[in-house]
């Protein structure tokens, strides 16, 4: 009768994978020291300028192990220059000085316009953007007269509106 027994099947082992959970870039940096670098939650190296995983350890290790790595590195310790890249998110959201100055002019133009009553319109024809870019700083930057009414009039309809509501009071 003992050969008919059946016992019951071993649970299966739970699923677990081979990379660690709760590892962020942050800590790979304090651990290998200046070879990587963070920012925004991704893992670069500072000599090839890639991403890595920062999740895997070992491909981390292989990849400072490796001999492109080690080559790059040669190369950068001679020149003494080493860039970080910046993920694109961190450089969409940096405005820059020239960015700034651009959506200042536009501004203005637009309001100059409205307070000299000219039309918008006048703003796409080919002689009038010629002196413009040719003239102003940052003249060239003047958008169509469709993305000026759909994005800088109201900023200027706004503005104006809170000017005159503070003289009212």
């Amino acid at each position: 009768m003992e050969r008919f027994v059946v016992t019951a099947p071993k649970p299966p082992a739970p699923n677990r994978s081979k990379t660690a959970l709760y590892v962020t870039p942050l800590d790979h940096v304090t651990e290998f020291g200046g070879e990587l670098h963070e920012d925004g939650e991704k893992l670069f190296c500072i000599s090839c300028n890639v991403v890595l995983n920062h999740v895997c350890k070992s491909a981390i290790s292989d990849h400072l192990k490796s001999k492109t790595h080690t080559k790059r590195k040669a190369e950068f310790e001679e020149q003494n220059v080493r860039k970080k890249q910046r993920p694109l998110t961190a450089s969409l959201q940096c405005k820059s000085t020239p960015q700034t100055e651009k959506v200042s002019v536009i501004q203005d133009f637009v309001k100059m316009c409205l307070e000299a009553n000219i039309p918008l319109k006048k703003a796409d024809h080919p002689t009038f953007h010629a002196f413009l870019s040719g003239h102003v700083k940052n003249g060239g930057s003047i958008p169509k007269s469709d993305q000026l009414r759909r994005a800088y009039l109201p900023d200027g309809y706004e503005n104006e509106n809170q000017l005159l509501n503070s003289q009212d009071c």
